[in-house]
């Protein structure tokens, strides 16, 4: 027996997956951090040294669930207006097919917590399974795609998230420019 809706829970998964890697990554260098400014002494009075570590990673753990929750919302809904604006499927069939693509981002999320001393090797894993995902998604949806319609998903895509992500590095560089101006040094 088949049933579609098994692995419906692997993006909730992956997402905590991939959030407690980069929790535990940045915890660690926040740790170091703290203490280089001495800053972590006082926290001490408050908690112990374990208390602080923990309460650090649920923090963190909570901050980076809450960007890929919301990056799985965006891309969902960029999936699903790339297939309306150029699938020929007026039934939801290709939405179906691209459901299982989500163990990609699974086995992505189970890989990164073997990478968890580097930041880099992180973001390598998470690319990777995007891009596996993007390839599977294109593939799967292009039994109700014409040529002209595949070419539009892959360039709607393309363009929506580059513009998304030009943005934003964009205004982190404005914004850290503006603070690193108004510091009386």
């Amino acid at each position: 027996m088949k049933n579609t809706y098994i692995t419906s829970y692997f993006p909730l998964l992956a997402i905590i997956l991939f959030s407690t890697s980069l929790a535990i990554k940045t915890q660690m260098e926040l740790v170091i951090f703290l203490k280089k400014s001495g800053i972590y002494q006082g926290m001490l009075e408050f908690f112990s040294e374990g208390g602080v570590k923990l309460a650090l990673t649920v923090l963190l753990l909570v901050m980076y669930f809450m960007i890929f929750a919301a990056l799985k919302l965006v891309a969902d809904t960029i999936n699903g207006l790339s297939l309306l604006f150029f699938s020929k499927d007026l039934e939801g069939e290709s939405l179906a097919k691209v459901r299982h693509g989500s163990a990609f981002y699974f086995i992505g999320g189970a890989l990164s917590l073997l990478s968890l001393f580097s930041y880099t090797g992180i973001a390598i894993i998470f690319a990777a399974g995007t891009l596996i995902y993007f390839i599977f998604f294109v593939y799967k949806a292009s039994a109700s795609l014409t040529f002209v319609g595949l070419t539009g998903v892959i360039f709607f895509q393309v363009i929506l998230w580059s513009s998304m992500l030009t943005g934003v590095f964009y205004l982190s560089i404005k914004i850290y420019n503006s603070i690193m101006a108004s510091l009386p040094i």
